[in-house]
Protein backbone atom coordinates (compact mmCIF):
# COMPACT_ATOMS: atom_id res chain seq x y z
CA UNK A 1 0.00 0.00 0.00
CA UNK A 2 2.72 2.61 0.64
CA UNK A 3 4.57 1.58 -2.74
CA UNK A 4 1.21 2.48 -4.22
CA UNK A 5 0.69 5.98 -2.54
CA UNK A 6 3.88 6.85 -3.38
CA UNK A 7 3.14 5.72 -6.89
CA UNK A 8 0.24 7.51 -6.89
CA UNK A 9 0.59 10.13 -4.70
CA UNK A 10 -2.22 12.89 -3.98
CA UNK A 11 -4.04 11.64 -7.09
CA UNK A 12 -4.18 7.92 -5.27
CA UNK A 13 -5.17 9.87 -1.72
CA UNK A 14 -8.05 11.72 -3.37
CA UNK A 15 -9.21 8.41 -4.35
CA UNK A 16 -9.26 6.81 -1.49
CA UNK A 17 -11.03 10.14 0.05
CA UNK A 18 -13.63 9.67 -2.65
CA UNK A 19 -14.26 6.09 -1.94
CA UNK A 20 -14.26 6.62 1.58
CA UNK A 21 -17.25 9.62 1.50
CA UNK A 22 -19.75 6.74 0.34
CA UNK A 23 -19.06 4.37 2.70
CA UNK A 24 -21.85 5.76 5.43
CA UNK A 25 -24.52 7.10 2.88
CA UNK A 26 -26.77 8.52 5.81
CA UNK A 27 -24.19 10.87 7.28
CA UNK A 28 -22.57 11.66 3.26
CA UNK A 29 -26.02 12.87 2.45
CA UNK A 30 -26.70 15.26 5.96
CA UNK A 31 -23.29 17.12 5.31
CA UNK A 32 -24.40 17.39 1.83
CA UNK A 33 -28.08 18.76 2.84
CA UNK A 34 -26.27 20.77 5.12
CA UNK A 35 -24.12 22.94 2.71
CA UNK A 36 -26.58 22.62 0.14
CA UNK A 37 -28.96 24.18 2.18
CA UNK A 38 -26.50 26.94 2.49
CA UNK A 39 -25.62 27.75 -0.80
CA UNK A 40 -29.35 27.39 -2.22
CA UNK A 41 -29.77 30.35 0.35
CA UNK A 42 -27.23 32.82 -1.47
CA UNK A 43 -27.67 32.23 -4.53
CA UNK A 44 -31.66 32.73 -3.98
CA UNK A 45 -31.41 35.69 -1.40
CA UNK A 46 -28.22 37.01 -4.29
CA UNK A 47 -30.25 36.61 -7.17
CA UNK A 48 -33.46 38.90 -5.39
CA UNK A 49 -31.34 41.17 -4.11
CA UNK A 50 -29.82 42.13 -7.47
CA UNK A 51 -33.10 41.83 -9.10
CA UNK A 52 -34.38 45.02 -6.13
CA UNK A 53 -30.71 46.89 -6.98
CA UNK A 54 -31.57 46.70 -11.00
CA UNK A 55 -35.32 47.53 -10.20
CA UNK A 56 -33.97 50.69 -8.04
CA UNK A 57 -31.50 51.87 -10.31
CA UNK A 58 -33.93 51.62 -13.77
CA UNK A 59 -36.54 53.36 -11.92
CA UNK A 60 -34.20 56.09 -10.82
CA UNK A 61 -33.77 56.27 -14.23
CA UNK A 62 -36.83 56.03 -16.03
CA UNK A 63 -38.90 58.48 -13.51
CA UNK A 64 -36.53 60.88 -11.47
CA UNK A 65 -33.14 61.79 -12.69
CA UNK A 66 -32.30 59.51 -16.51
CA UNK A 67 -28.61 58.88 -16.50
CA UNK A 68 -28.23 63.04 -15.53
CA UNK A 69 -30.70 64.93 -14.86
CA UNK A 70 -30.16 69.07 -14.67
CA UNK A 71 -32.28 71.62 -12.49
CA UNK A 72 -31.26 75.35 -11.29
CA UNK A 73 -29.42 75.87 -8.06
CA UNK A 74 -32.40 77.39 -6.81
CA UNK A 75 -34.57 74.59 -7.62
CA UNK A 76 -32.31 72.11 -5.87
CA UNK A 77 -32.58 73.88 -2.44
CA UNK A 78 -35.92 74.14 -2.79
CA UNK A 79 -36.88 71.22 -4.71
CA UNK A 80 -39.04 69.04 -1.78
CA UNK A 81 -41.40 71.99 -2.78
CA UNK A 82 -41.61 71.14 -6.53
CA UNK A 83 -41.31 74.47 -7.40
CA UNK A 84 -41.95 76.14 -11.18
CA UNK A 85 -40.36 79.53 -10.84
CA UNK A 86 -36.58 78.45 -11.51
CA UNK A 87 -36.55 77.16 -14.72
CA UNK A 88 -32.95 75.40 -15.94
CA UNK A 89 -30.67 78.45 -17.47
CA UNK A 90 -33.01 81.13 -17.11
CA UNK A 91 -33.82 83.10 -20.21
CA UNK A 92 -32.70 80.31 -22.58
CA UNK A 93 -35.42 77.92 -23.78
CA UNK A 94 -34.69 74.03 -23.08
CA UNK A 95 -34.48 73.18 -26.98
CA UNK A 96 -31.05 75.49 -26.90
CA UNK A 97 -30.06 73.90 -24.13
CA UNK A 98 -30.82 70.49 -25.52
CA UNK A 99 -29.02 71.24 -28.36
CA UNK A 100 -26.09 71.96 -27.07
CA UNK A 101 -25.77 68.75 -24.85
CA UNK A 102 -26.52 66.04 -27.48
CA UNK A 103 -23.26 67.45 -28.89
CA UNK A 104 -21.89 65.90 -26.15
CA UNK A 105 -20.43 62.61 -26.56
CA UNK A 106 -22.26 59.80 -25.54
CA UNK A 107 -25.29 61.23 -24.97
CA UNK A 108 -28.25 59.63 -26.60
CA UNK A 109 -31.16 61.79 -25.66
CA UNK A 110 -32.09 64.83 -23.70
CA UNK A 111 -35.97 65.73 -22.74
CA UNK A 112 -37.39 68.24 -20.44
CA UNK A 113 -39.94 67.42 -17.50
CA UNK A 114 -42.20 69.21 -15.11
CA UNK A 115 -43.47 68.04 -11.95
CA UNK A 116 -45.84 70.10 -9.78
CA UNK A 117 -48.31 69.34 -7.64
CA UNK A 118 -52.02 70.20 -8.62
CA UNK A 119 -55.41 70.27 -5.85
CA UNK A 120 -58.12 68.32 -8.06
CA UNK A 121 -61.79 69.37 -7.57
CA UNK A 122 -64.99 67.48 -7.99
CA UNK A 123 -63.01 64.59 -7.13
CA UNK A 124 -62.75 62.10 -4.11
CA UNK A 125 -59.22 61.94 -4.46
CA UNK A 126 -58.00 65.35 -3.68
CA UNK A 127 -54.45 66.27 -4.64
CA UNK A 128 -52.37 64.92 -7.28
CA UNK A 129 -48.63 65.40 -9.18
CA UNK A 130 -48.69 66.53 -12.48
CA UNK A 131 -45.94 65.57 -15.13
CA UNK A 132 -45.27 67.31 -17.70
CA UNK A 133 -43.54 65.37 -20.35
CA UNK A 134 -42.46 65.37 -24.47
CA UNK A 135 -44.94 62.55 -24.43
CA UNK A 136 -44.09 61.11 -27.84
CA UNK A 137 -40.55 61.55 -27.65
CA UNK A 138 -40.26 60.03 -24.19
CA UNK A 139 -42.91 56.91 -24.77
CA UNK A 140 -40.81 56.08 -27.24
CA UNK A 141 -37.14 56.49 -25.83
CA UNK A 142 -38.03 54.31 -22.29
CA UNK A 143 -39.84 51.65 -21.39
CA UNK A 144 -42.36 53.00 -18.34
CA UNK A 145 -43.89 49.93 -17.36
CA UNK A 146 -41.40 48.20 -15.79
CA UNK A 147 -42.85 44.75 -16.15
CA UNK A 148 -44.22 44.12 -19.74
CA UNK A 149 -41.13 46.62 -21.25
CA UNK A 150 -43.76 48.41 -22.71
CA UNK A 151 -44.54 52.69 -23.04
CA UNK A 152 -47.58 51.50 -20.41
CA UNK A 153 -50.78 52.45 -21.35
CA UNK A 154 -53.66 50.17 -21.36
CA UNK A 155 -56.27 52.24 -22.58
CA UNK A 156 -56.87 55.14 -24.55
CA UNK A 157 -54.55 57.35 -26.40
CA UNK A 158 -51.69 59.34 -24.83
CA UNK A 159 -52.31 63.33 -24.55
CA UNK A 160 -51.62 65.25 -28.21
CA UNK A 161 -48.98 67.82 -28.51
CA UNK A 162 -50.80 71.35 -26.69
CA UNK A 163 -53.72 69.39 -26.52
CA UNK A 164 -55.70 69.92 -23.61
CA UNK A 165 -55.34 66.11 -22.77
CA UNK A 166 -54.17 64.32 -19.91
CA UNK A 167 -53.43 60.52 -19.33
CA UNK A 168 -54.22 59.18 -15.58
CA UNK A 169 -52.65 56.19 -13.70
CA UNK A 170 -55.18 53.06 -13.56
CA UNK A 171 -55.17 53.05 -9.73
CA UNK A 172 -55.83 57.05 -9.58
CA UNK A 173 -59.03 55.99 -12.03
CA UNK A 174 -59.94 53.40 -10.22
CA UNK A 175 -59.69 55.79 -6.50
CA UNK A 176 -61.75 58.61 -8.21
CA UNK A 177 -64.36 56.84 -10.49
CA UNK A 178 -62.80 58.60 -13.43
CA UNK A 179 -62.65 56.85 -16.84
CA UNK A 180 -61.95 57.71 -20.42
CA UNK A 181 -63.34 60.83 -21.88
CA UNK A 182 -64.37 62.43 -18.51
CA UNK A 183 -62.71 65.81 -17.65
CA UNK A 184 -60.46 66.26 -14.65
CA UNK A 185 -60.64 69.89 -13.08
CA UNK A 186 -57.80 70.74 -10.95
CA UNK A 187 -55.65 74.02 -10.22
CA UNK A 188 -51.88 74.81 -10.02
CA UNK A 189 -49.54 77.74 -9.13
CA UNK A 190 -48.00 79.20 -11.62
CA UNK A 191 -44.39 80.89 -11.78
CA UNK A 192 -45.79 83.62 -11.38
CA UNK A 193 -47.02 82.38 -8.16
CA UNK A 194 -51.05 82.61 -9.52
CA UNK A 195 -53.43 80.27 -9.10
CA UNK A 196 -54.17 78.67 -12.55
CA UNK A 197 -57.53 76.31 -13.35
CA UNK A 198 -57.29 73.78 -16.11
CA UNK A 199 -60.42 71.06 -17.01
CA UNK A 200 -58.15 68.51 -19.45
CA UNK A 201 -60.16 65.60 -20.81
CA UNK A 202 -58.44 62.20 -19.52
CA UNK A 203 -57.59 60.17 -22.85
CA UNK A 204 -55.61 57.13 -21.47
CA UNK A 205 -55.25 55.21 -18.84
CA UNK A 206 -51.55 53.93 -17.86
CA UNK A 207 -49.99 51.03 -15.74
CA UNK A 208 -46.51 51.46 -14.91
CA UNK A 209 -46.47 49.26 -12.31
CA UNK A 210 -44.90 51.34 -10.44
CA UNK A 211 -47.31 52.18 -7.22
CA UNK A 212 -45.93 55.95 -6.83
CA UNK A 213 -46.98 56.96 -10.57
CA UNK A 214 -50.02 54.74 -11.20
CA UNK A 215 -51.84 56.29 -7.87
CA UNK A 216 -50.84 59.71 -7.94
CA UNK A 217 -49.90 61.13 -11.69
CA UNK A 218 -51.65 62.89 -14.04
CA UNK A 219 -49.38 63.20 -17.41
CA UNK A 220 -50.05 65.97 -19.37
CA UNK A 221 -48.08 67.68 -22.75
CA UNK A 222 -45.04 69.79 -21.41
CA UNK A 223 -46.05 72.19 -24.11
CA UNK A 224 -49.15 72.57 -22.18
CA UNK A 225 -48.07 72.68 -19.00
CA UNK A 226 -45.32 75.64 -19.58
CA UNK A 227 -48.05 77.46 -20.90
CA UNK A 228 -50.21 77.01 -18.05
CA UNK A 229 -46.95 77.61 -15.91
CA UNK A 230 -45.88 80.72 -17.96
CA UNK A 231 -42.34 79.29 -18.30
CA UNK A 232 -42.32 80.10 -21.96
CA UNK A 233 -40.32 77.80 -23.41
CA UNK A 234 -38.37 77.36 -19.94
CA UNK A 235 -38.67 73.51 -18.10
CA UNK A 236 -37.96 73.00 -14.52
CA UNK A 237 -35.84 70.00 -15.21
CA UNK A 238 -33.59 68.17 -18.06
CA UNK A 239 -33.11 64.57 -18.08
CA UNK A 240 -30.15 63.11 -19.70
CA UNK A 241 -29.84 59.35 -21.33
CA UNK A 242 -26.77 58.25 -22.18
CA UNK A 243 -25.69 55.65 -24.74
CA UNK A 244 -24.11 53.32 -21.88
CA UNK A 245 -25.02 54.15 -18.11
CA UNK A 246 -21.10 54.30 -17.44
CA UNK A 247 -20.77 57.08 -19.42
CA UNK A 248 -22.93 59.14 -16.88
CA UNK A 249 -20.34 60.60 -14.26
CA UNK A 250 -18.44 61.71 -17.25
CA UNK A 251 -21.41 63.14 -19.24
CA UNK A 252 -22.72 64.93 -15.79
CA UNK A 253 -18.96 66.41 -15.52
CA UNK A 254 -18.98 67.82 -19.06
CA UNK A 255 -22.45 69.35 -18.53
CA UNK A 256 -21.82 70.91 -15.27
CA UNK A 257 -18.99 72.78 -17.25
CA UNK A 258 -21.17 73.79 -20.09
CA UNK A 259 -24.20 75.07 -17.43
CA UNK A 260 -21.72 76.71 -14.71
CA UNK A 261 -22.63 77.14 -10.81
CA UNK A 262 -25.78 78.14 -11.29
CA UNK A 263 -26.91 74.55 -12.83
CA UNK A 264 -26.56 71.44 -10.43
CA UNK A 265 -26.18 68.03 -12.61
CA UNK A 266 -26.95 65.01 -10.90
CA UNK A 267 -25.44 61.65 -11.41
CA UNK A 268 -27.83 58.90 -11.03
CA UNK A 269 -25.71 57.02 -8.70
CA UNK A 270 -25.78 59.91 -6.90
CA UNK A 271 -29.50 59.09 -5.49
CA UNK A 272 -30.08 58.41 -2.10
CA UNK A 273 -31.52 54.70 -2.38
CA UNK A 274 -29.17 53.66 -5.30
CA UNK A 275 -26.22 54.46 -2.68
CA UNK A 276 -27.82 52.85 -0.02
CA UNK A 277 -27.89 49.49 -1.82
CA UNK A 278 -24.44 50.03 -2.88
CA UNK A 279 -23.35 50.58 1.05
CA UNK A 280 -25.30 47.95 2.14
CA UNK A 281 -24.20 44.79 -0.43
CA UNK A 282 -21.36 43.81 1.71
CA UNK A 283 -23.34 43.55 4.89
CA UNK A 284 -25.10 40.89 2.88
CA UNK A 285 -22.29 39.01 1.82
CA UNK A 286 -21.04 38.43 5.43
CA UNK A 287 -24.62 37.31 6.11
CA UNK A 288 -24.15 34.63 3.18
CA UNK A 289 -20.95 33.94 5.33
CA UNK A 290 -22.62 33.06 8.37
CA UNK A 291 -25.12 31.21 6.65
CA UNK A 292 -22.18 28.86 5.56
CA UNK A 293 -20.49 28.62 8.52
CA UNK A 294 -23.10 27.65 10.46
CA UNK A 295 -23.87 24.65 7.93
CA UNK A 296 -19.97 24.00 8.02
CA UNK A 297 -20.34 22.78 11.76
CA UNK A 298 -22.00 19.66 10.69
CA UNK A 299 -19.47 18.56 8.59
CA UNK A 300 -16.94 19.75 11.18
CA UNK A 301 -18.73 17.28 13.74
CA UNK A 302 -18.90 14.63 10.94
CA UNK A 303 -15.38 14.76 9.85
CA UNK A 304 -14.49 14.57 14.35
CA UNK A 305 -16.81 11.63 14.36
CA UNK A 306 -15.36 9.95 10.81
CA UNK A 307 -11.90 10.16 12.46
CA UNK A 308 -13.40 8.75 16.31
CA UNK A 309 -14.85 5.96 14.62
CA UNK A 310 -11.69 5.34 12.35
CA UNK A 311 -8.99 5.13 15.09
CA UNK A 312 -7.91 1.80 14.40
CA UNK A 313 -8.33 2.52 10.63
CA UNK A 314 -5.76 5.76 11.13
CA UNK A 315 -3.65 3.41 12.92
CA UNK A 316 -3.53 0.87 10.14
CA UNK A 317 -2.92 3.68 7.27
CA UNK A 318 0.34 4.67 10.04
CA UNK A 319 1.65 0.97 10.11
CA UNK A 320 1.42 0.51 6.61
CA UNK A 321 3.65 3.60 5.96
CA UNK A 322 1.46 6.61 5.61
CA UNK A 323 2.44 9.89 6.63
CA UNK A 324 0.42 12.18 9.31
CA UNK A 325 0.51 14.73 6.18
CA UNK A 326 -1.02 12.03 3.59
CA UNK A 327 -3.51 10.86 6.52
CA UNK A 328 -4.72 14.14 7.13
CA UNK A 329 -5.25 15.30 3.70
CA UNK A 330 -7.26 11.73 3.08
CA UNK A 331 -9.82 13.59 5.54
CA UNK A 332 -9.77 16.69 4.96
CA UNK A 333 -10.27 15.73 0.62
CA UNK A 334 -12.86 14.01 2.55
CA UNK A 335 -14.64 17.64 3.32
CA UNK A 336 -13.73 18.92 0.37
CA UNK A 337 -15.61 16.27 -1.60
CA UNK A 338 -18.56 16.80 0.73
CA UNK A 339 -18.95 20.37 0.49
CA UNK A 340 -18.50 20.22 -3.19
CA UNK A 341 -21.00 18.06 -3.80
CA UNK A 342 -23.59 19.49 -1.17
CA UNK A 343 -22.56 23.15 -2.84
CA UNK A 344 -23.12 21.85 -6.53
CA UNK A 345 -26.80 20.43 -5.16
CA UNK A 346 -27.63 24.17 -3.91
CA UNK A 347 -26.24 25.62 -6.81
CA UNK A 348 -28.60 23.82 -9.38
CA UNK A 349 -31.61 24.28 -7.05
CA UNK A 350 -31.09 28.01 -5.89
CA UNK A 351 -29.96 28.32 -10.41
CA UNK A 352 -33.27 27.00 -11.17
CA UNK A 353 -35.54 28.95 -8.81
CA UNK A 354 -33.53 32.13 -9.65
CA UNK A 355 -34.43 31.64 -13.35
CA UNK A 356 -37.49 31.09 -12.97
CA UNK A 357 -38.09 33.83 -11.34
CA UNK A 358 -35.90 35.96 -13.86
CA UNK A 359 -38.54 35.22 -16.33
CA UNK A 360 -41.58 35.49 -14.51
CA UNK A 361 -41.86 38.49 -11.49
CA UNK A 362 -42.15 38.68 -7.64
CA UNK A 363 -45.02 41.11 -7.33
CA UNK A 364 -43.55 42.56 -3.95
CA UNK A 365 -46.14 45.29 -3.91
CA UNK A 366 -48.93 42.85 -3.92
CA UNK A 367 -47.05 40.47 -1.52
CA UNK A 368 -46.46 43.08 1.16
CA UNK A 369 -49.03 45.51 0.59
CA UNK A 370 -46.64 48.38 -1.22
CA UNK A 371 -45.02 48.49 2.10
CA UNK A 372 -42.25 49.35 -0.06
CA UNK A 373 -43.69 52.51 -1.78
CA UNK A 374 -41.32 54.73 -0.84
CA UNK A 375 -38.13 53.09 -2.14
CA UNK A 376 -38.29 53.97 -5.81
CA UNK A 377 -38.75 50.00 -6.70
CA UNK A 378 -41.25 48.67 -8.81
CA UNK A 379 -44.16 46.33 -7.63
CA UNK A 380 -42.63 43.55 -9.92
CA UNK A 381 -39.32 42.76 -9.09
CA UNK A 382 -37.16 40.17 -11.71
CA UNK A 383 -34.46 38.08 -10.00
CA UNK A 384 -30.56 38.58 -11.11
CA UNK A 385 -29.75 35.46 -12.70
CA UNK A 386 -26.16 35.28 -14.01
CA UNK A 387 -23.18 32.21 -13.76
CA UNK A 388 -21.47 35.02 -11.40
CA UNK A 389 -23.64 34.70 -8.87
CA UNK A 390 -23.49 30.76 -9.36
CA UNK A 391 -20.54 30.50 -9.40
CA UNK A 392 -19.26 32.92 -6.81
CA UNK A 393 -21.82 30.67 -4.23
CA UNK A 394 -20.58 27.31 -4.77
CA UNK A 395 -16.81 28.81 -4.50
CA UNK A 396 -18.16 30.58 -1.39
CA UNK A 397 -19.78 27.06 -0.14
CA UNK A 398 -16.57 25.08 -0.98
CA UNK A 399 -13.92 27.15 0.17
CA UNK A 400 -15.69 28.19 3.87
CA UNK A 401 -16.94 24.81 4.60
CA UNK A 402 -13.54 23.14 3.49
CA UNK A 403 -11.34 25.47 5.64
CA UNK A 404 -13.69 25.46 8.71
CA UNK A 405 -12.86 21.00 8.50
CA UNK A 406 -9.20 21.45 8.41
CA UNK A 407 -8.18 21.74 11.77
CA UNK A 408 -10.45 18.28 12.85
CA UNK A 409 -8.89 17.24 9.76
CA UNK A 410 -5.76 17.65 11.47
CA UNK A 411 -6.37 15.86 14.48
CA UNK A 412 -5.91 12.75 12.47
CA UNK A 413 -2.06 13.26 12.49
CA UNK A 414 -2.00 13.13 16.29
CA UNK A 415 -3.19 9.66 16.32
CA UNK A 416 -0.17 7.26 16.95
CA UNK A 417 -0.51 4.03 15.55
CA UNK A 418 0.48 1.68 18.30
CA UNK A 419 -2.00 3.69 20.63
CA UNK A 420 -4.41 3.54 17.54
CA UNK A 421 -4.07 -0.36 17.01
CA UNK A 422 -4.73 -0.97 21.05
CA UNK A 423 -8.09 1.00 21.03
Amino acid sequence: MENKIKQGGTAMLIKIAYRNIWRNMRRTLFCFTAVGIAVFFIVVYSSLIDGMIDSINETVQVYELGHVRVVSAQYEAESEYLPVQYPVSNGRSWKELASDIKKIPGVRAVFPRITTMATLQESTVKHAVLWGLDIGNEMSANNFNMTYRTDGLIEGDWPAPGANECAIGHVFAQKSGLKIGDRIPFKTISAQFSEKFLTPRITGIFNFDYIKTDEQYIIVDIERLQRLLVLDEGTQSLVIYADDEKQSAAIAASVQNMLGEDSVVTDWRDNYWVAVMRMVTPVYTIVFLVFLIVASFLIINTVVMIIHERIKEIGMMGCLGMSRGEIVKVFFFESIFMAAFGALAGVILGGVIAWVFSQYPIRMGDLYGNTFSEMPMSNAIFMGFSPFILIRAWIMGVVVASLFTLIPSLKSAFVEPVEALRR
